[in-house]
């Protein structure tokens, strides 16, 4: 039985994986291996990249190592001789972290696996030592090698540049998993192909879904009609639930002055703006990376009282953010991204109704798309990086504890995160994981004093007076492109009947056939379904396969006997049976189906 917690065992790995290295590559240099989620991590420069021989040597020297089970044996060294050390070893990537501390009282490197002290009271800095290997390191370890257990695995490498600068070198970043044993280890790689199956980026090729052209740009996603009728058929949902509960739509332009994001603080706080276009003779012209504004604006140009608060805004519009392309994925992360958005601005005491409602709806909607399982982030300022936000401390405090209130007094899982916020007030941030396990942040719900004030929002009160609203910033997909990537991963792209884009296939056996194959199309069409007919000249079972491919939820083989009678034969995506039934009966099941929306 091994007693170590897991993150310790990583990070052991991490550190026997450099030792190997170092024992196979001597002029191999070292930069920092700390933990990741599921593994761990090292990069090292080798002056060349690492080969797939190279990892496989490096595997069976770490199998090696475990079988001589060296210590990990720990030392308190002075910080100028340990700088003296790393000279002598050539580790030139340690001795910038050294001086680092010496300097700046930190070798922090984007948040890694770093020593901070005073840099006034440096006096000694933990190396730990590893068989011939030495290097920098706060641990905790592992006692020994083989208390690192048997279920790991070095799995791919990635270029990653020293301490994430696109100007220092280009290192290799090996990386590796670990499990308490070999079953986990088994056990989360057969998840990983099953994950890889359900690659929303592959399926929505193979699927005809969507597409990024290099012509148009990294991050712009374009949707053929398939992925378009998707998109509109999550969209429609998410607008027709919002609607019954009294959210009204609006719309709003795609770019704006400079001057609108200097009343909002876009400009000063916001770093994934697009540049600027400068027209002749006006004002510099920004395209929108959030929404907010523009809802205040129009907000400001009306009377308001407070008997027509809260008032409820929506739009689905689509917003421009330059987000770095190495950071780009499919539609999970993209430059062009729509948000069901919505901004409440209420009074005071209507916020815990409001929210409330949001709560209720997007309780509503994880239910529908089968996202049973999720907890939330109460999402907080950090006090010790004030000059991130606006805003008085007093009021994020409040505002924190408000929406900390509410969800506990739902009873759901939470907690919270620190720094997490956006640059205006706190929020909830949904975590909902897939049938997979995998977590994703989804919906969003932001509690805002602060930019009402900047925009000088304003209502009349039960007592005459001019009174500030507060604005509650609200999203249920998050963005549309970023939720059907995860959608797409969560079906496996074999979507329930209500939410394909093609409902039913309609297979004609014949030439003969396709006149009442397209027949019954305008029928279902009329209907309200989505329909369509494959018109080729395949065999019938060539058909079925396509439709299996395409994962068609339905199929109808018509043939002599269906054009001639009031039956159809009827095939469900993944199941061989072929069933016979009246056409009305399938017409009442398929739309009873649809309206209840079953997964």
């Amino acid at each position: 039985m091994n007693d170590y917690p897991i993150e310790i065992r990583r990070h052991s790995a991490a550190h026997l994986m450099a030792a190997a290295v170092h024992h196979l590559f001597p002029e191999a240099k070292f930069g920092v291996g700390p933990t990741v989620e599921h593994g761990f991590y090292y990069d090292i420069d080798l002056g060349r990249p690492v080969t797939p021989e190279d990892l496989a040597a490096i595997t069976k020297e770490m199998r090696s190592l475990i079988g001589q089970n060296p210590a990990f044996v720990r030392e308190e060294v002075p910080l100028e001789e340990a700088i003296k050390l790393f000279g002598e070893l050539g580790q030139t990537y340690k001795i910038e972290l050294l001086n680092d501390l010496k300097t700046k009282g930190t070798t922090r490197v984007s948040n890694e696996e770093a020593q901070d002290v005073d840099p006034q009271n440096v006096g000694t800095v933990t190396l730990y030592r590893t068989g011939e290997f030495t290097d920098l390191c706060r641990g905790p370890h592992v006692a020994e090698a083989k208390d690192i257990g048997d279920g790991w695995k070095l799995t791919k490498v990635a270029g990653a540049y020293w301490r994430g600068k696109e100007t220092n070198p280009q290192m290799q970043r090996i990386y590796g998993l670990c499990f308490e044993n070999a079953e986990e280890l088994s056990a989360f790689e057969t998840l990983l192909l099953e994950a890889e199956k359900r690659d929303h980026r592959k399926l929505g090729k193979d699927l005809g879904l969507y597409s990024i052209i290099d012509e148009i740009g990294p991050g712009l996603p374009l949707f053929y009609p398939k992925g378009a009728m998707l998109r509109r058929t999550v969209e429609n949902y998410i607008q027709e639930t919002q609607e019954r509960r009294g959210y009204e739509p609006i719309w709003i332009p795609h770019i704006t002055k400079s001057r609108l994001y200097e009343i909002s603080g876009h400009l000063q706080k916001y770093d994934a703006m697009y540049p600027p276009m400068q027209l002749p003779g006006e004002d510099a012209y920004y395209l929108k990376p959030m929404n907010c504004p523009h809802f205040m604006m129009l907000y400001r140009t009306l009377p308001h009282s407070y008997r027509e608060l809260p008032v409820r805004w929506t739009c689905t519009t689509t917003n421009y953010r330059y987000e770095k392309s190495g950071e780009l994925s499919g539609l999970t992360r993209v430059r062009s991204l729509t948000q069901d958005d919505c901004h409440v601005f209420c009074r005071p005491d209507q916020i815990a109704d409001e929210v409330n409602l949001m709560l209720d709806m997007i309780s509503e909607v994880y239910q529908t798309f089968g996202f049973k399982n999720f907890w939330v982030r109460v999402s907080t300022h950090d006090p010790a990086n004030r000059e991130k936000y606006i805003g008085d401390p007093q009021i994020w405090n409040e505002s924190e504890k408000a929406l900390e209130k509410l969800i506990e007094g739902r009873g759901w899982s939470f907690a919270i995160g620190v720094g997490e916020a956006a640059f205006y007030g706190p929020k909830l941030d949904f975590m909902a994981k897939d049938v997979l396990g995998r977590e994703w942040q989804l919906s969003t719900i932001q509690l805002d004093m602060n930019l009402p004030e900047r925009f000088e929002l304003e209502y009349v009160d039960t007592d005459g007076q001019k009174k500030r609203p507060v604005v509650i910033h609200r999203a249920v997909l998050g963005s549309t492109e970023r939720f059907l990537g995860i959608l797409i991963e969560h079906f496996a792209g074999d979507f329930p009947l209500w939410l394909a884009p093609v409902q039913i296939i309609i297979l004609p056996v014949a030439d003969r056939h396709h006149d009442f194959a397209h027949g019954l199309k305008r029928e279902l069409d009329g209907l309200g379904l989505r329909v369509s007919v494959d018109e080729s000249t395949e065999s019938v079972g060539k058909k079925i396969r396509l439709a299996e491919h395409f994962k068609y939820p339905m199929m109808l083989v018509v043939g002599d006997k269906e054009s001639a009678g009031d039956e159809l034969s009827v095939r469900r995506r993944g199941v061989k049976e072929q069933i016979v039934i009246k056409k009305t009966d399938f017409i009442q099941q398929v739309l009873n189906e649809i309206k209840t929306r079953q997964n």
